[in-house]
This record gives C-alpha cells, sequence and structure tokens, in this order.
C-alpha cells in the first residue's frame, strides 16, 4: 500500500489458506525513496517456539513479477531434499503463494503491475536459527518462514495429548468404526479424502503418535488410519512415538537398508532419500510404520497407513 501510494494502516489482516482472517497491528512502519518496510512481532501463544516474540519484516521495491529475497536473519537453502529449491530463500510455498495473493490483490487496487520484490528479514534470526535443525538441514543465514496453515496451534503438549484423546471419546460415542491420525494439514485432508471419513473422525494426532496409540490400546476403534509425510512416517516406522524434530530423528543407516541404497546414507531429508530409492522405500516405511503401530496399539484395532509427498500425493499405503 505504502510503496504505491497509499497509507501505511495501523493494522492490516490477510486471509489464511483455511479462510481465517486474522488482523495484525504494525510494530515497525518506515519508507525511504523506492521501498517500504513493516514489520510484525510473532505471536506464538503458549507453543514452545523459539521464535516467540522475534519482529518479522517485509520490505518491498519494484521488481519483476514477484521475487522473494532472504534479508538478514532468514536462511538460504543450501541442500536438496526441502520444499524450496537450492540456492533459494527459505521461504515455504504456502507463504509465498499468500504474499503472491497479497500482491495481485494490491496490484488490482492500486492499478499497479504485479512486479514487487519481497524481502523477508527476522532482527536476530541468525541467532535463533541456532537453536533449531536448520543448520543440520542445509539452512544457512537464519531461519525458515513455514506454515501450511498459518496458524499457531497454541497447545502444550500435555493440553495436545488431551485433545486427541476427547477426539477418541467423541468418535466412540458416535459409533465411528474407522478414525485417522495425521501428523499435519497436508496429510490430514489426503487421508479424509482417501476414505470419505467426517470430521470428527479425524484425530489431531501431530507429532503425538504414542499419545493417540496409548489411548487407543484402553479405547479402541476397530479401524486407525495413521497417515503422514514420509519423515514423520520414518520416525515412526523406527519406533518413535514423538515425531517433533526436537526430540527425535531419522536413522538414515536404517533407511540405506530399507531402500537397499547406500547413498541414503549422506540422505539431509527422508524426502531427499526417497528420491534415490522411490516407491520400494516408501512402501517399506508404510509398513514399518503400520508394523510399530500395530503393535503399541494391540490387536483390537487395525492399523493401516498412509504416506504422502509434500504436495499431498500418496507415495506409500500399508495395511494387515
Amino acid at each position: 500500500m505504502r510503496l504505491w501510494g497509499g497509507a501505511f494502516p495501523d493494522a492490516v489482516t490477510i486471509t489464511l489458506p483455511k479462510g481465517e482472517m486474522p488482523v495484525f497491528p504494525l510494530a515497525l512502519a518506515e519508507c525511504g525513496p523506492g521501498w517500504a518496510r513493516v514489520g510484525i512481532t510473532k505471536d506464538a501463544g503458549d507453543d514452545p517456539d523459539v521464535t516467540h516474540g522475534a519482529l518479522i519484516t517485509a520490505t518491498v521495491r519494484a521488481g519483476q513479477g514477484v521475487q522473494f529475497i532472504a534479508g538478514a536473519g532468514v536462511g538460504t537453502v543450501t541442500k536438496p531434499g526441502l520444499p524450496i529449491g537450492v540456492g533459494e530463500p527459505a521461504i515455504n510455498p504456502v507463504p509465498r503463494q499468500l504474499m503472491r495473493d497479497i500482491v495481485a490483490e494490491m496490484a488490482a487496487e492500486y492499478s499497479k503491475k504485479p512486479d514487487v520484490q519481497i524481502e523477508v528479514s527476522i532482527p536476530d534470526g541468525a541467532a535463533i536459527a541456532q537453536k533449531t535443525w536448520n543448520p543440520r538441514l542445509g539452512i544457512v543465514g537464519g531461519l525458515s518462514i513455514l506454515g501450511t496453515t498459518g496458524v499457531v496451534r497454541p497447545f502444550s503438549c500435555a493440553a495436545w495429548i488431551a485433545s486427541i484423546h476427547r477426539g477418541v471419546d467423541v468418535a466412540r460415542a458416535d459409533g465411528l468404526y474407522h478414525v485417522a491420525g495425521c501428523t499435519g494439514a497436508t496429510s490430514e485432508k489426503t487421508v479424509q479424502t482417501l476414505f470419505h471419513l467426517p470430521d470428527h473422525a479425524m484425530l489431531d494426532m501431530g507429532d503425538f503418535a504414542g499419545g493417540m496409540l496409548k489411548y487407543l490400546r484402553k479405547h479402541p476403534v476397530a479401524r486407525v488410519t495413521i497417515g503422514g509425510g514420509i519423515g514423520k512416517m520414518a520416525k515412526l516406522a523406527q519406533g518413535s512415538v514423538d515425531l517433533h524434530s526436537s526430540r527425535t530423528q531419522v536413522d538414515f543407516d536404517v533407511l540405506a537398508d530399507w531402500g537397499d541404497d547406500p547413498r541414503i546414507k549422506n540422505a539431509n531429508t527422508a524426502l531427499e532419500a526417497y528420491t534415490i530409492a522411490g516407491a520400494p522405500l516408501a512402501a517399506r516405511i508404510a509398513q514399518e510404520a503400520r508394523i510399530a503401530a500395530q503393535a503399541l496399539v494391540g490387536d483390537q484395532s487395525l492399523i493401516d497407513t498412509v504416506v504422502i509427498d509434500r504436495a499431498g500425493h500418496i507415495i506409500g499405503q500399508a495395511q494387515v
């Protein structure tokens, strides 16, 4: 708005992928010849997020199309296996699309061409990134701009697990014979569509596979589908029940055995391992995850698994 002749508002709103329209007060607003910059303070609620309270800034200038630049504190991708290519700013596809949509909307309003260079910066982001897995993943120089829904779920671990338990209780009370627990929004959408499941059959599992399966052992549902990306499903397949990146990691030596390719030992991510070994590795991960989950839940429920890629395409499935 400011770059194209308008005034800085006191607050801004955007439409998130699921339709929510949050309002953000500006923590920073400044401009100069040919550029304008705003900042918003990250609020992670009570989520244990090292970026809580960080200032996230965006600087816009004239460009060619919509271009993204990693400013100070935002990382650059240096290894394959991530959703953004090597050499690109570590700004994930969904945030990029949100920004493109806003540029198109503002261009129409101000009768401008949608040609904008967007530089995202996070003061102290390089230091904060050392507390994350970014350096190990080959993201150098700062943090990543993530998100598939645009919403941080403000749950403590205990509260999240309690919400899973309540979801099981509701499903059982309604007589559902088939429920599903997924690691994130993309896998949840894929699994729900695949099996035509109602909303209340979708348990908000997230990283807490153990919390869900141990409760289902005592409060069984006839059929349980577990869905997720190949990285988190590989952790489950290797016996982890907490799938969070800060608490468990994929064993690439094991993946190399499963994929029958020693190159996998040097892979950066499970997704990169999949690009090396292909469908047989995804199928093996799905099967091993099913076996591990079945052992946790007992024989009162039948487990099947669905492994997806980042786009939500099914790359592996396993059932009894």
